[in-house]
């Protein structure tokens, strides 16, 4: 069921299926899509003069890159978990979840704990981000150990793992949250792998190979598919 602002958008025209809605804010996901024009922003604001209408292009490519993600990981009706445990990383995995509720008819969990809900839960949303993935990666390599990806865990306790942020560079998460009003936090080791070396690592090589992250997941998912076949 709607609420009374996602049904006045679509009232005067707005796709909902492409914005957010959270807190007094409307956050654009796809700014064509959405069919948000300035002129349908001024009609929204005067109906509902204490809400944010928020056009961020950092956002809208984080949107972009998770819907890779969602795509092939979650079907219509999903009853998805997100632990509400203040993190920023699982506020943005919240924000860009919620529009699947009208785009999929999905349910969003969103609570403390999931214990009380597991045999309702289709799948848990963890907040792993493209840095914290290769960097993963990078710490393996320099250990000599075996590469494992931390998203080939497809289940915990018999209930489905998605990965929508696995796209995601952590920079991007970081800045759309210090240009927002939300209440989160990071974590202490604001998502980076055990060891501070190989985040070092990355930044540095950063500097001379372009989309090094990018190129670096793939590179170790390609392993990691060849490995699985043989």
């Amino acid at each position: 069921m709607m609420g009374e602002e996602a049904e006045f958008l679509q009232k005067i025209g707005v796709n909902t299926r492409f914005v957010s809605i959270l807190d007094e804010n409307v956050f654009i996901n796809n700014l064509k899509f959405s069919r948000f024009s300035r002129k349908r922003e001024e009609i929204f604001l005067r109906r509902f003069p204490g809400w944010r209408v928020v056009r961020s292009k950092v956002f809208q490519k984080i949107c972009t890159r998770a819907s890779r993600v969602l795509s092939n990981a979650i079907t219509p009706g999903d009853k998805i978990f997100i632990l509400k445990d203040g993190s920023c990383f699982n506020l943005v995995l919240y924000v860009i979840l919620e529009p699947y509720k009208r785009k999929y008819g999905i349910e969003i969990i969103w609570d403390y704990e999931i214990t009380s809900f597991r045999s309702n839960v289709d799948s848990i949303a963890v907040p792993i981000t493209l840095d914290r993935e290769v960097e993963n990666i990078i710490q393996l390599l320099l250990d000599g150990d075996k590469i494992e990806l931390l998203s080939s865990n497809e289940e915990f306790n018999n209930t489905k793992l998605i990965y929508p942020l696995l796209n995601v560079p952590r920079s991007w998460i970081e800045s759309w949250i210090e240009k927002q009003c939300l209440e989160c936090s990071y974590p202490v080791n604001r998502d980076v792998s055990d060891g501070d070396f190989s985040k070092d690592l990355l930044e540095f090589l950063e500097g001379f190979i372009p989309d090094v992250r990018e190129n670096v997941y793939k590179s170790a998912l390609y392993v990691s598919k060849i490995k699985k076949n043989v």
